[in-house]
């Protein structure tokens, strides 16, 4: 994925990358946790009653130039652009939530990078309780990353992926290996914006990782994980966004 304004420079000035970058399993990691702890996850575009625009030099100019956050196309749309021109191998696969109570069409959207013969699935655009670095596809997977556990299960020819952050292991999304092309994704970037049924349109939110945890704001409550023990208060959404979740 490309844009005439996308500057991998301004890109690692935004995110905070300073390492040498290859195209390697090293990079991918560090490029990944960078995004995440320095983007958040937000839908203020949505709350305000707009559609996201998935024009990829719109989405440079809202998160690497203005210095907004966004949510999964937009965030993974712009770590597409970057793995572009780091020489990543790439594609893009629909995945389909599992925290709503009924079943759900594939709105969401992963990234999948290929690494000579593995593929690791990235996800820098779930928010709540995401992925914090790339996992090896597998058909039986469990990680560790930075305290959090992750779980990867092959079912019916879909990855489940799981996660253990708080309590018990809960299951985030799943996805069939099958790439997808950009276009596709924007009937589910209308629906998550305007359909009543959706976090999204129901509820102010705004997630960012930190380097032992995250912070999860969800109108006026606002809980910190740290080490996974977590603490709540109720908190205005402006202030608490401003003080939190701005970079």
């Amino acid at each position: 994925m490309k844009a005439e304004n996308f500057s991998l420079d301004r890109y690692f000035e935004r995110t905070g990358f300073d390492a040498t970058p290859k195209a390697d399993l090293e990079t991918l990691n560090t490029l990944m946790q960078k995004q995440l702890r320095s983007i958040p996850f937000e839908n203020t575009e949505v709350q305000a009653g707009r559609i996201p625009s998935l024009k990829a030099e719109d989405i440079v100019q809202k998160i690497v130039y203005d210095g907004r956050g966004g949510y999964c196309y937009e965030l993974n749309g712009l770590f597409a652009m970057a793995l572009e021109a780091l020489g990543f191998e790439y594609y893009f696969a629909a995945a389909r939530p599992m925290t709503y109570a009924e079943r759900r069409p594939k709105t969401h959207m992963v990234v999948v990078v290929k690494l000579g013969d593995e593929k690791y699935l990235c996800d820098c655009g779930f928010g709540g309780y995401g992925l914090r670095a790339p996992i090896k596809l597998a058909e039986r997977v469990e990680e560790l990353q930075d305290g959090e556990r992750f779980f990867i299960e092959l079912e019916k020819n879909e990855y489940v992926v799981s996660s253990q952050i708080i309590g018990d292991k809960t299951a985030q999304y799943a996805f069939a290996d099958m790439p997808q092309e950009w276009i596709e994704f924007t009937l589910a970037n209308y629906f998550n914006a305007t359909h009543p049924n959706t976090i999204f349109t129901q509820k102010k939110l705004a997630i960012i990782q930190t380097k032992n945890g995250r912070k999860l704001l969800i109108d006026e409550r606002l809980k910190v994980i740290e080490n996974t023990l977590a603490t709540e208060e109720s908190v205005d959404y402006a202030e608490a966004f401003e003080s939190h979740f701005k970079r």
